[in-house]
């Protein structure tokens, strides 16, 4: 790997791993597990969630789903590749180009840090109130 590549990893890991904190009665505290903001973009963490659910969807049908163009899913695709979240497979079909996607095991396993992560805030929300 060259260096450009290792210095977008360590800038994805250092956003997976910011904190996130909740207030309850007044008071600051640290909601358990790391927030990923990474997947927490909506447009990443609707392809993170849509891969969950499906062994693979073609970059039409994510920016359908998605409602987004080519260039912006174009943009968070290669952010959740970079990070090793999601594979991306390119061949052809006929002669047209065909992308594909699927949730790689590391952003199966972050999707879940995530769930629980929005869980707890739930949690500390509802018992705050």
């Amino acid at each position: 790997m060259g260096k450009q590549s290792t210095a977008r990893q360590d800038e994805a890991a250092r956003e997976r791993r910011a904190p996130l904190r909740a207030t309850r009665g007044g008071a600051r505290e640290t909601v358990p597990g790391e927030f990923d903001r990474l997947i927490h973009e909506r447009i990443r963490l609707g392809m993170v969630s849509a891969l969950a659910v499906n062994r693979s969807l073609t970059f039409n049908e994510l920016k359908t789903l998605l409602k987004t163009t080519d260039g912006n899913l174009s943009v968070h695709a290669r952010k959740l590749e970079e990070a090793g979240y999601v594979v991306c497979t390119k061949s052809f079909d006929g002669r047209l180009p065909r992308t594909e996607y699927r949730l790689a095991p590391a952003g199966r396993r972050a999707l879940e840090r995530y769930l629980e992560h929005m869980e707890a805030l739930i949690r500390t929300t509802r018992e705050g109130a």
